[in-house]
């Protein structure tokens, strides 16, 4: 039976993974400090090790077993965030990826995929992205992704190969809808659910690429069968503005089209116009997004309703 290590398997994307790799019969560890993420969210079946992996020494409190990959998924995941504690987010998305990568390599995990993010391309003037574009992350956040991806890069030899996902706009059931400072399509309906403006930071015209949460499992769970190395895009690859997305949520959630938004300014390191170019991906993994944001954003929003 494969036994795997989740880092972040508390919080949204990491606990999706963790369960669907329960329900195909793996063991599963899950590693989480719970800063973010909820132990709740923590599935059935898997072991809890609570841990922050940007302390010192903190891969010493690792589970003393043998792993047929590590899913890296824990860190600091919002741009914005980012910018209140530059140092805090290099430990938690860089360090800790270095050390839990070394911890891994040594032990003689033979995978290692690792979350990154569309943040490390900054600000693009020609998308689609693809993977080959020379990284310009405009961000602490986008930055500290890319160290890590690099440093990655510097393990990855034969008998430990290294994925770095550069992961989209992610979106679906178990977002925290309290976080208004992370996840557009989260923060957007939180107002929507509270009756409250759409308060939208930035221009409605910003483009983004939107992946539903199952697609995202799906194309983790293809890298470990497939010998891909290296970064990839993880996307639906096609371009979303952001006054279309929320004309989209207000049809998903049956509200009227002149509900009201309200802009505010930028947030810092906030890219203009990103989405996917899915080549790699399509070719090299055998994934492309299958959920259209019709019934991806139907099931977040019957998902919302149930627990509010």
């Amino acid at each position: 039976m494969p036994r795997f290590l989740v880092t972040g398997g508390a919080g949204f994307i990491g606990s999706h993974l963790a369960r669907s790799l329960i329900a195909d019969g793996a063991d599963v560890d899950v590693v989480d400090d719970l800063s973010t993420g909820a132990g709740a969210n923590v599935p059935d079946g898997a072991e809890l090790v609570d841990l922050d992996l940007a302390g010192n020494g903190a891969t010493q409190g690792l589970p003393d077993r043998r792993y047929d990959a590590v899913l890296h998924l824990a860190g600091q995941s919002s741009g914005e965030k980012s910018f209140d504690d530059p140092l805090r987010d290099l430990d938690a998305n860089a360090r800790a990826t270095v050390a839990l990568g070394l911890w891994a390599k040594g032990r003689g995990v033979p995978v290692f995929l690792h979350a990154s993010s569309m943040g490390v391309y900054g600000q693009v003037p020609d998308p689609p992205v693809r993977e080959d574009r020379e990284p310009k992350p405009i961000s602490y956040y986008g930055a500290s992704k890319l160290v890590a991806e690099q440093a990655l890069r510097v393990m990855d030899e034969d008998g430990f190969r290294t994925v770095s996902f550069r992961m989209f706009s992610v979106y679906g059931p178990g977002q925290n809808l309290a976080d208004l400072r992370q996840g557009m399509v989260s923060i957007y309906l939180a107002f929507m659910l509270g009756g409250q403006p759409v308060s939208v930071r930035g221009s409605l015209d910003r483009v983004r690429d939107l992946v539903h949460v199952d697609d995202v499992v799906a194309a983790w769970r293809a890298a470990l069968e497939r010998p891909l190395r290296g970064p990839v895009n993880v996307g639906a690859g096609e371009p979303v503005r952001v006054r279309q997305l929320i004309d989209e949520l207000l049809v998903a959630c049956g509200l009227e089209p002149d509900y009201p938004v309200e802009q505010q300014p930028d947030t810092p390191g906030d890219q203009t116009a990103l989405w996917a170019d899915i080549t790699r991906a399509r070719e090299e993994l055998g994934w492309e997004s299958a959920i259209g944001r019709r019934d991806g954003l139907a099931t977040l929003v019957a998902w919302a309703r149930e627990r509010s």
